[in-house]
């Protein structure tokens, strides 16, 4: 049993979702009274992401394998809680002789780790464990208790109005269905453009929801082609300054998010902002958490969940074969679960 650690590093994980899905984590050890502090390591261009809420002055951001050691050997921590499950980060960690080492012995870096647990295995395949409860049990490692695996971001009032300027400037003056189009982990995530469109088209018809599109950096095609084929005056931001800071603020103020299986679905499990995922490659238990305002949408295929970048035969069916109608009903069913909880609090 652990009875105190002066200083816990914690390794936070390198994709937009899965350091959403942390936050539960970093905040449970922010206050558990046997840690004296604790430093978030985190890439400098996911940072954005915990400002402005508890966690803001932990964060030490990096830009790269060599600033995170050198970061580590600054801070001398006695503890480290690996988020990542890449084998570079174990290895880090042991190079800058962190005496205590927890995390996933995954990546074959199980003895680089000083406290580990395996996933279990069926037929000599990982068993699909969802990703915050791996996050939760490792900083169960160190002694830390999660009260709740719901995930939570802050945004300023600044950002928030600065953003709310910038759409009255593009034309919008009613509430907005949001659509972030991308998948940074490659093509087989995703959705054909003029099906999104389709889908915010019904929304607009339903409920007088104006599409906003956006995305991150290297998307604007994608945000482009979206809003040209809406009929519905959907507002592009592919020439707008787009950044983590002002995806928190778009997100928290939509009355919903259409998106692939990405990383602003997270946001808007953060912010309760209702959100309907449309689900291809990969599978769904590993994302089986916060799913109170979130629909998943997908068809059942023998060659799917393959979790691959790109479709390996050619036919991406589990992403073509899912209609816009579908995902606009979804859309629907859970805007109506909000206001139903709305109402009985």
């Amino acid at each position: 049993m652990i009875e105190r650690i002066e200083h816990l590093a914690i390794a936070a994980p390198n994709w937009v979702g899965d350091l959403v899905m942390a936050t539960p984590m970093l905040e449970a050890a922010l206050a558990a009274p046997h840690i004296g502090r604790v430093s978030v390591l985190v890439r400098a261009h996911l940072a954005p992401l915990l400002a402005d809420g508890p966690l803001a002055e932990h964060v030490h951001p990096y830009k790269g394998a060599r600033d995170e050691r050198e970061q580590l050997g600054r801070l001398r921590p006695d503890a480290i809680a690996l988020l990542s499950n890449s084998f570079g980060a174990a290895w880090r960690a042991y190079r800058a002789r962190v005496p205590l080492r927890a995390g996933v012995a995954l990546s074959a870096r199980g003895a680089l780790l000083t406290h580990r647990f395996t996933p279990p295995a069926i037929d000599g395949r990982r068993y699909p464990i969802p990703t915050a409860h791996l996050h939760r049990d490792v900083l169960g490692l160190v002694g830390v208790s999660v009260p709740s695996l719901h995930p939570r971001l802050h945004v300023s009032q600044g950002v928030l109005d600065a953003q709310r300027a910038e759409l009255e400037e593009l034309g919008l003056r009613e509430p907005y269905a949001l659509c972030c189009p991308g998948a940074a982990f490659g093509a087989a995530k995703l959705w054909a453009p003029e099906r999104f469109a389709r889908a915010l088209d019904v929304l607009y018809a339903e409920r007088g929801l104006r599409p906003v599109v956006s995305g991150g950096p290297g998307e604007e095609p994608l945000i482009e082609a979206v809003a040209k084929a809406s009929r519905s005056g959907a507002i592009s931001l592919a020439a707008r300054p787009r950044s983590l800071a002002t995806l928190k603020a778009l997100v928290k103020d939509a009355q919903v998010l259409l998106v692939g299986d990405s990383g602003p679905r997270w946001v808007a499990a953060a912010f309760d902002t209702p959100c309907v995922c449309v689900m291809g490659p990969n599978l769904p238990s590993l994302t089986a958490s916060s799913l109170e305002l979130c629909e998943l949408v997908r068809v059942d295929l023998e060659c799917s969940p393959c979790a691959e970048r790109t479709c390996p035969l050619g036919h991406h069916r589990c992403m073509s074969a899912i209609p816009p109608e579908r995902v606009a009903a979804a859309a629907l069913r859970v805007m109506a679960r909000k206001a139903r909880a709305g109402a009985a609090a």
